[in-house]
């Protein structure tokens, strides 16, 4: 290769990123010397941005397009740089891509338990884990506060970080969400949107958002899953009497499976505690049955034709208030159970009683 060639080659014209790595968040374009040529071509793509730094110091930020890096397109860097021996001359600087797209496989747990304070069960001690999503929403702020002169930044260095953010503001989202530790489960996505907005706005000088927080689980210490289980375990029987029914039951279905030894004594033991309840029941007295009386009296027994419907039933209380209305007279076809058929009320003589208020009608007048 002559020595023009390898001129040729250190001045780059053509400025671009294929990222195959699916982690890195940050790419430095290597360079020879820092020198990039006058009008070069700068591709970026869909989910990038190109960041320009010169001496440290951000000169341009070029969003997704083609670009030819010219003065025109530069004035930033043109005015830092106060060139003194005309534009042709390769600029010296750097070129940073940043991809912008969002990475998904973020990971978070809780190394140590969360304590926070439940109305119900007072001080508990919680687990959660999930995931998050992450994106980067202001490239130049992410080049000054976290990247630097980083050549090839990955999720693996911020990941750490960004868990460490996550738990801290866990503790705070769960104690302050008001919601009983038995609902917890039902509110995993509404805390966190919650926490995504507020991790969000805490990296914002970052330059880092976080648009997707994800709660897989939440989960309390093993005592305490097993001390809810025998609370639901009671609340599934009833009362406490049958729980130890049921507990006994399962005892000494237990020492039926193991015989002899520790399972005999066991038995013996449940035979005598069997056999003390019997006695016991035994010299329990009797309740008295209840003192004899005389049979309700029937209540709603009684049809009538009243309005051209059959109507009821009725008791003799609601027949005299109809009679005492004139919905029911002596020629309503009234029936119970016992008559023939229909017949008209005032030849029932068990309802004498009802039109006893109840005038007869008058006489023909003539």
């Amino acid at each position: 290769m002559g020595l023009w060639d390898k001129l040729k080659g250190e001045l780059v014209d053509i400025i671009e990123w294929l990222d195959d790595s699916r982690d890195t968040i940050v790419w430095r374009f290597p360079r020879y010397q820092n020198e990039i040529k006058m009008g070069a071509k700068l591709i970026v793509r869909e989910s990038q941005t190109a960041v320009f730094v010169n001496e440290g110091t951000i000169a341009d930020v070029f969003p997704p397009g083609t670009h030819t890096l010219t003065t025109q397109n530069l004035p930033i860097l043109s005015t830092i740089k106060g060139w003194k021996y005309g534009f042709d001359s390769p600029w010296k600087a750097e070129v940073y891509f940043v991809n912008t797209r969002q990475f998904t496989d973020m990971k978070w747990g809780t190394q140590n338990p969360v304590i926070v304070r439940d109305a119900e069960f007072g001080a508990v001690r919680l687990r959660a884990f999930g995931s998050f999503a992450m994106r980067v929403s202001d490239p130049a702020r992410l080049l000054t506060e976290l990247v630097g002169t980083d050549p090839q930044f990955r999720t693996a260095e911020v990941q750490e970080y960004l868990r460490q953010l996550v738990v801290s503001h866990l503790g705070s989202a769960l104690a302050t969400s008001g919601v009983p530790l038995l609902d917890l489960a039902a509110k995993q996505q509404s805390i966190g949107t919650t926490l995504s907005a507020v991790l969000t706005d805490e990296l914002a000088p970052s330059g880092i958002a976080i648009p997707r927080f994800i709660i897989e689980n939440i989960s309390v210490p093993p005592e305490v899953e097993e001390a809810l289980d025998k609370r639901t375990s009671m609340g599934v029987v009833g009362n406490l009497d049958a729980y130890t029914k049921f507990q006994t039951a399962n005892a000494i279905e237990d020492a039926a499976k193991n015989p002899g030894g520790a399972g005999d004594a066991f038995g013996i033991g449940i035979g005598m505690a069997a056999g003390q309840r019997a006695t016991q029941s035994m010299n329990t007295p009797a309740a008295a049955p209840p003192a004899a009386g005389p049979p309700p009296l029937p209540v709603g027994e009684w049809f009538a034709a009243i309005g051209g419907q059959q109507q009821g039933p009725f008791d003799v209380a609601a027949l005299t208030g109809h009679a005492s209305s004139g919905a029911l007279t002596r020629e309503t076809l009234v029936w119970r159970n016992g008559l023939a058929g229909w017949t008209a009320a005032g030849q029932v003589p068990e309802l004498s009683a009802v039109f006893a208020a109840v005038p007869p009608p008058l006489p023909p007048q003539g």
